[in-house]
């Protein structure tokens, strides 16, 4: 039996755990079997680049429970975009990249493929499976839900994100200090989430509950009121400028400044619109989706805020890659351990899918089929906590 493992797409808190665990399972449940990793995702495995795993990593398993980032690398690779995969030259013209990938599977005696990634990650996989099948060579593809944004369909929480929200939290507590550095000060925390919120209200969460447990001193410039969040945006509520602008304005003129945690995604039809109308491309990932670090859509709403709130500096920081590459906390540990135990015993079983928590069936942790599994999961913003603290800012 020959397990291998493949990370993809963007960074998230659990891959290097998630691979530690699974390694750790696997020689207890299957200690015969032999492990290896395609080097950074779906490149890798275009390009035939692997590395074997020693006895040496199934004997110290357990440091990668300690790491963020991937022990194998990671990329963005779409199978079924063969123009992009040509032009970085993982295969030649006329090429079949999902051909390319299963044939080299099928070289590489593959027996179980674990996939760690989001939607794509796992579609991919999905078809790779598909196409396998075709070909006649049973392969057992069972995936890990990976994604900061916690945004997909139907998985209640992805692996990483709460490390995530905790890790944007304790990056704004640093940041926070900034208002000191001038009067009228305008600070937009810049937080991951392509189509869904969730980590920024997660992220503006933690931070709250975290301040809460901090000292003041309002005898000087050290109230919480000048540390606190005065706005959250998020892709699924619609901002109505005008009338925040006048709240806005009012919360600097009390405070002398303004806190805004600002999804990525929030505005970003908005900016879209604008650069069309203005005759200008919008730079786009393989998958299709807008390249959000090109538009900025931070530095678009600074721009719509930073004269009209009256304000002398304006500072715009994002929390991303700070809190992507962070090492799982506790909490996320122990899902990663429960989800790592359910995947390796499904794929010695050879039943494929993505295990993770599933909504539709009381959050229970379980194999998920592959068809289920969609991506751009909107969050929730009726949500109490979301609500109340929605309410205790003002917005």
């Amino acid at each position: 039996m020959k397990i291998a493992f493949l990370t993809s797409g963007g960074l998230a808190p659990c891959l290097s755990a998630s691979i530690g665990a699974l390694v750790a399972e696997y020689s207890v449940i299957a200690p015969e079997a032999k492990h290896m990793g395609y080097l950074n995702g779906y490149r890798g495995l275009l390009l035939g680049q692997s590395i074997d795993f020693p006895d040496s990593v199934r004997q110290n398993s357990e440091v990668l429970m300690a790491f963020g980032g991937s022990p194998i690398g990671s990329s963005r690779v779409k199978l079924t975009n063969s123009d992009d995969c040509v032009s970085k030259g993982y295969i030649r013209e006329g090429e079949n990249p999902l051909e390319i990938a299963a044939e080299q599977l099928i070289k590489d005696d593959i027996t179980i493929l674990h996939t760690m990634g989001g939607d794509d990650t796992n579609t991919m996989a999905a078809a790779l499976s598909a196409h396998l099948a075709e070909k006649g060579h049973d392969l057992t593809v069972v995936g890990l839900p990976k994604t900061v944004d916690n945004d997909v369909t139907p998985i209640t929480q992805s692996l990483g994100a709460w490390t995530a929200a905790e890790q944007g939290a304790i990056f704004f507590e640093n940041i926070a200090n900034e208002n000191t550095t001038s009067t009228r000060q305008l600070i937009i925390h810049e937080v991951m989430g392509r189509h869904c919120g969730w980590l920024t209200a997660a992220t503006a969460r933690e931070y709250r509950s975290r301040l809460g447990k901090r000292r003041f001193l309002p005898e000087l410039l050290i109230s919480r009121e000048r540390w606190d969040v005065d706005a959250v945006y998020v892709p699924e509520l619609t901002i109505d400028f005008s009338a925040e602008v006048e709240r806005l304005r009012r919360r600097m003129d009390e405070k002398d400044g303004v806190n805004i945690f600002l999804s990525e995604g929030a505005g970003v039809k908005m900016i879209v619109a604008e650069m069309e109308a203005a005759g200008e491309d919008v730079p786009r990932d393989p998958f299709g989706h807008v390249r959000l670090d090109d538009i900025q859509p931070g530095q678009w709403f600074a721009k719509q805020f930073t004269e009209k709130l009256g304000a002398e500096k304006t500072l715009v920081q994002k929390s991303g890659y700070f809190a992507r590459s962070a090492a799982p906390n506790d909490q996320d540990l122990e899902l990663i351990r429960k989800t790592a135990k359910l995947v390796s015993q499904f794929g010695i079983e050879g039943n494929s899918g993505v295990v993770g928590m599933d909504q539709d069936d009381g959050d229970k942790l379980g194999l998920i089929s592959f068809d289920r599994i969609k991506g751009g999961k909107p969050f929730d913003t009726t949500v109490q906590w979301f609500v109340d603290m929605l309410n205790e800012i003002g917005q």
